[in-house]
């Protein structure tokens, strides 16, 4: 085998690598079996139940108990959930928020496409709801509290609306009353105020809890490394998250009777669960001391999030009552930011930054920000590309100089390789001398790379994760830029009377549409603004490069592709004109032409 075809072989396995290590990294999106962007959960097995602490203690080390949501029947009762933002309605079986609409987002941006659902009763078959209730202490039993399959009477309110709150109420057989008023704001926050009454003749003692649980694994997730989906949790300023599929590998807890992550919270926190754009998390009041557990009960594949509050000891006649809130909807950032202006601790953090979160932060409030001026969010993501360039301009002005400063030096460097022939230390040794002498730092020529890949995935992250991307129109086909590219040269991009292939086949991923070929085309100018290397593996891989990431990128959220084409159009018109400005005329046209020419087989280097 000749070098040209191992050079070639190379070059193309080499090629295989980076896509291969690409998609372990960034995997395109998947399209699931039903809507990936409704956060439902897998049907429960017969028989399946959440569980409820069994003690107001949670130190006892007592198991859990397995008392069970029951499945809806028919003719349950229900309070109507009525708000500007959220339909849905309360099962009086249990008491259980399960059924929730979000009014403002569909599923799809087709006109007939259903309205968002993230809750769900148990024996739809995607159960997924919150469930309040008290764990029994001292002189209780658990038929004495009200848990999940508690038949609630209405007090007051026959709808929940932002004005109009409603309380159930359930009278114990061991002499207690318990009420439970839930309230709704005008955006996606409940407030629960739970009391109960003693209206025996002995000392008992409780403990309120609140639990967000969840029939299997969702449907429809990402599993993308830079996304987080499932436990969310915040304890005294400490983030915790937990995917759903670490959960069943969780250490074994005696007190809780399955597999769990219990930590004591002194002051401010909060636990939930967290999928791509909606959320649903539990907040005691911010100041109070709780236990917070993550559990995974593998014998009913159930998840589940708690807040076990401290135990109330009540005496004959006494009333004792606990407000905590829960957030059930979209993750809208200016929302949740209110809600953390308002007193929940870090609720901000609720969304997945991620680990260069001292970068996506700022960078997703610029693009916020651009987004208020502009009003089209795929303006303003060009907007943003062009602001970071223009941050980085001082170092890429410095990177560009030191490039064509190393090309005007290379007649003097093939001359210092001529003289000094196998002897590698003594050419380094007079590089580095011309270098000094000519002032010119070869590795100045990195910085700008070397700080554009952190702030490339930043802002991968930003797109990816950004719930203001979701369904975000720019103009023609490209109606939503959380979504890859919807054209396709398959049909030539609209013109032929034929459909574009399904997203994420792999009729798909060959014809890819038209971002991405710019993206391409970007890259390849870009590149071409100096000649390839000498050496043939690199040449060809070199050349194999624009192409790759073509294919790679086209399965991405389009606003990320179109941010790496105005990236690519930006860096290389400043690098045309500083080298321009420096007295190297970049010969684009004939790199382009060399690189269509055969090397002759007298150049090929010796075996």
């Amino acid at each position: 085998m000749d070098d040209q075809n191992k050079n070639l072989l190379i070059a193309t396995g080499l090629s295989f690598v980076v896509i291969l290590i690409w998609f372990l990294l960034f995997p395109p999106p998947e399209e699931p079996a039903v809507d990936q962007q409704e956060p439902v959960a897998t049907a429960p097995v017969e028989g399946d139940a959440a569980t409820t602490p069994s003690t107001a203690t949670p130190t006892e080390g007592t198991e859990g108990t397995t008392t069970a949501p029951q499945a809806e029947t028919a003719d349950a009762p229900r309070l109507p959930i009525d708000t500007a933002r959220l339909g849905g309605s309360i099962s009086l079986t249990g008491g259980r928020i399960d059924e929730l609409i979000l009014k403002d987002y569909t599923v799809t941006i087709d006109e007939d496409s259903p309205k968002v659902q993230i809750l769900e009763p148990v024996g739809t078959g995607h159960a997924y709801y919150a469930l309040y209730g008290w764990a029994p202490g001292n002189g209780l039993e658990p038929a004495d509290v009200p848990g999940a399959n508690t038949e609630w009477q209405v007090e007051s309110g026959s709808s929940l609306t932002v004005d109009s709150p409603v309380t159930l109420r359930w009278d114990s057989p061991a002499g207690l009353t318990f009420r439970r008023t839930v309230a709704v704001d005008k955006n996606f926050m409940f407030t629960v105020t739970q009391s109960v009454e003693n209206t025996g003749e002995a000392s008992v003692s409780a403990a309120p809890y609140g639990i967000v649980a969840r029939h299997g694994e969702p449907i429809g997730r990402k599993k993308f490394f830079v996304l987080h989906e499932g436990v969310v949790a915040m304890a005294d300023g400490k983030l915790n998250e937990i995917d759903y599929s670490d959960m069943p590998d969780m250490d074994m807890v005696a007190s809780e009777g399955a597999r769990a992550d219990v930590t004591q919270v002194a002051e401010n926190g909060w636990i939930g669960f967290t999928d791509h754009y909606w959320m649903t998390t539990l907040i005691p009041s911010q100041g109070t001391a709780f236990k917070q557990v993550a559990k995974y009960d593998e014998g009913r594949d159930i998840y589940q999030t708690e807040a076990v509050l401290p135990t109330v000891t009540l005496a004959p006649g006494e009333t004792q009552q606990v407000t905590t809130q829960l957030y059930a909807g979209a993750k809208e950032y200016e929302t949740i930011r209110g809600y953390e202006d308002a007193g929940v601790d870090r609720f901000i953090d609720s969304i997945d930054w991620g680990w260069f979160f001292f970068l996506t932060k700022p960078i997703f409030w610029l693009l916020h920000h651009l987004h208020g001026l502009i009003g089209n969010m795929g303006w303003s993501i060009i907007a943003l590309t062009i602001t970071l360039k223009a941050i980085l301009f001082p170092l890429a002005f410095k990177s560009y100089v030191s490039m064509a400063k190393m090309k005007e030096l290379q007649p003097e460097m093939e001359k210092l390789k001529e003289r000094a022939g196998d002897d590698r230390q003594k050419l380094q040794q007079e590089m580095m001398q011309l270098y000094k002498k000519e002032k010119v730092n070869p590795a100045s020529g990195c910085l700008p790379i070397l700080l554009q890949i952190p702030i490339f995935f930043s802002l991968y992250k930003v797109i990816f994760v950004a719930f203001e991307l979701r369904q975000a129109p720019w103009f023609g086909p490209f109606q939503d830029l959380s979504t890859p590219d919807p054209t396709s040269l398959y049909n030539l991009f609209g013109l032929l009377p034929w459909a574009a292939p399904e997203p994420g086949s792999t009729l798909a991923l060959i014809f890819v549409g038209i971002l991405p070929i710019l993206l391409g085309i970007s890259m390849f100018l870009q590149q071409k603004l100096t000649p390839a290397p000498a050496d043939p593996t690199q040449k060809m891989i070199f050349a194999w490069m624009p192409w790759v990431f073509m294919f790679m990128l086209g399965g991405f959220a389009s606003g990320l592709v179109v941010y790496w084409i105005t990236n690519n159009t930006i860096t290389f018109t400043q690098q045309y004109l500083i080298m321009r400005s420096q007295g190297y005329t970049p010969d684009v046209f004939g790199n382009i032409k060399s690189g269509f020419k055969k090397t002759p087989k007298d150049d090929k280097p010796a075996k």
